[in-house]
């Protein structure tokens, strides 16, 4: 892959770049980050600032609503956005990231003409029902029931971390419509849905996380009806179009914190100046091994957006590469940033606290490390499956 930029990259950058400065500064304040609606008003704000400006889905397809643009841009955009200092996809992340794509790469094309432009704009949040109470890390044990009853389908059960459900509109739904047996193994029986969350029958119960936050939620599912129609790929057939989903989620949607972490790995060297812990050698040594580190990372992430661009945009096994080894760096990072702080890594009003403890759910939110040694072991490595 050749890692130099055209002429007409750099021209996209420098308009890019014009466009962020002239736009951040009119932005309104961020709100209070435990504010979910505020923060939902906030971001799909930005986001239709996105879409105005003919950024928004910009590595999509141009069927799907997007710009068609190549991974090249993509990344561009990634990086000066967060150089910038610009919002992310924040409480619509499962729309932009992994709905959306699915959708895009799967959805009949009445589907996609329903669903991805309000994405897109800003109009629609998506949060994801794949986990549940016995079915996490073994996502194919899901029990939550959908049975056909005429033009709908009635699903009845639980969902736990479905990220911003109390601020979405919809939910990617993972139903189980055949029984498990020995004729019909687990993974053969699930269909993947589109749930609108105000439908009758959902009731969502926030969780608070160890850093205080309520992002994560239940959903309880009594009978809730939703249409044949919102059916994407076929009945039972929902396992694939799940991987479909969880290589979207595995291969891009972390790019743009790996900028973000090579921020903080610049402002950590600041700190540790400033408060005299730069002259410690070790952890001088820590702090460019990490450099090393996310560099490598943002290289892999170049290769694996190519990869997808050659096999119709679905990221492939190269994300579960990226996912397991970003995941451990980024508490390396934040283990590194409590060091340079020393006592004031226990001030829970700190940003780098915060984001400290919030690493900790990385190896195992989008599927844990050890799904992931899984994946790279069979798929990349050929090793036999463990029984």
């Amino acid at each position: 892959m050749d890692l130099t930029y055209t002429a007409e990259e750099e021209e996209f950058r420098a308009h890019l770049t014009e466009w962020l400065a002239r736009t951040l500064p009119g932005l309104p304040p961020r709100p209070d980050p435990l504010d979910w609606p505020g923060r939902r008003v906030y971001d799909t704000g930005w986001q239709r600032r996105l879409y105005d400006a003919g950024y928004a889905g910009l590595h999509w397809p141009v069927d799907a609503g997007g710009r068609g643009a190549t991974p090249t841009q993509h990344l561009i955009f990634l990086e000066e956005t967060e150089k910038a200092g610009a919002p992310y996809v924040g409480a619509n992340f499962v729309g932009l990231l992994h709905a959306g794509p699915t959708i895009a790469s799967e959805g009949t094309p009445e589907q996609r003409a329903r669903w991805l432009p309000p994405v897109l704009k800003g109009e629609a949040v998506w949060c994801q029902g794949f986990s549940e109470p016995g079915a996490g890390s073994d996502l194919a044990s899901l029990r939550t029931r959908a049975w056909r009853d005429g033009d709908d389908y009635v699903v009845s059960g639980s969902k736990v971390w479905t990220s911003h459900a109390e601020v979405a509109d919809w939910c990617e739904l993972l139903v189980r419509t055949r029984p498990v047996s020995e004729a019909v193994p687990k993974h053969r029986g699930i269909t993947w849905l589109a749930m609108p969350m105000d439908a009758p029958g959902v009731t969502v119960r926030p969780l608070r996380t160890l850093a205080g936050s309520t992002e994560f939620a239940e959903v309880f599912l009594d009978e809730v009806r939703v249409p044949v129609s919102h059916r994407v790929g076929a009945e039972n057939d929902g396992w694939r179009v799940t991987m479909v989903t969880l290589s979207h989620e595995r291969g891009a949607a972390f790019v743009g914190e790996v900028v973000a972490c090579r921020r903080v790995l610049g402002d950590l060297a600041r700190e540790a100046r400033a408060n005299g812990r730069w002259g410690d050698a070790v952890l001088r040594r820590r702090l460019g091994r990490l450099s090393a580190e996310f560099t490598a990372l943002w290289r892999l992430t170049q290769w694996n957006v190519s990869e997808a661009q050659r096999s119709g945009g679905v990221p492939g096994a190269g994300g579960s590469v990226f996912k397991l080894r970003y995941s451990h760096a980024r508490q390396e990072l934040y283990d590194a940033a409590a060091e340079v702080l020393g006592a004031g890594a226990l001030d829970l009003g700190h940003e780098w606290t915060m984001d400290r403890l919030s690493s900790l759910s990385y190896t195992i939110a989008a599927g844990t490390s050890q799904i992931q040694r899984n994946i790279v072991a069979e798929r990349i490595l050929g090793l036999p499956k463990g029984r």
